[in-house]
């Protein structure tokens, strides 16, 4: 199966610094959703088959629409929350609201020589998680919403622990082997 999350290091800065970017593919997140979504669908009891037909169709053509605009607002937020690491000029000042379909959602961020590989993939992995979360929740919204609070509560413990990760990796230094 392809890796969900890649990052990459795009360059060394003379500030100590090193640029990387976190890949998020967006056929790795619909796959996620709807398979999610098929569970959630699938559980619900056999007398809500329309219910349980407009949850499972999360990935058809119209429906996904509305999961990829949001998450693109989930990228966005995300973005803005690693303000720390993500900051960069305004490189494209005009907004509208388009309905683009990215095959990729990137954040680039500028991290300490010393910031670890494993942070960056358990951040990589929580970012996908949060996202991911975050579009069911609003699917669920609308076509099932007593769901809809679960996938909030976990989207909300998902960023919970990103904040963990963000502010525990600033004080912080690698941990280097000592050999015996």
């Amino acid at each position: 199966m392809e890796k969900s999350v890649e990052i990459v290091e795009c360059g060394r800065q003379p500030t100590g610094k090193r640029l990387v970017v976190i890949i998020l593919k967006r056929e790795q997140l619909l796959y996620d959703i709807k398979n999610y979504c098929y569970i959630e669908g699938d559980i619900m009891p056999e007398d809500t088959q329309h219910s349980r037909h407009m949850v499972q169709d999360v990935g058809e053509e119209g429906n996904v629409d509305r999961v990829i605009r949001i998450l693109s607002l989930a990228h966005a937020d995300v973005v803005e929350r690693l303000y720390p690491f993500t900051q960069h000029e305004i490189h494209h000042p005009v907004v509208d609201d388009r309905l683009r379909e990215k095959p990729v959602y990137g954040i680039f961020l500028n991290v300490p020589e010393t910031y670890s590989q494993t942070t960056l993939n358990l951040l990589g992995g929580l970012i996908h998680e949060l996202m991911v979360c975050i579009a069911i929740a609003d699917w669920m919204s609308i076509t099932n919403p007593p769901k809809e609070e679960t996938w909030k509560r976990k989207a909300e413990a998902t960023l919970t622990r990103i904040n963990q990760v963000k502010s525990q990796t600033r004080d912080r230094s690698r941990i280097r082997p000592h050999w015996l």
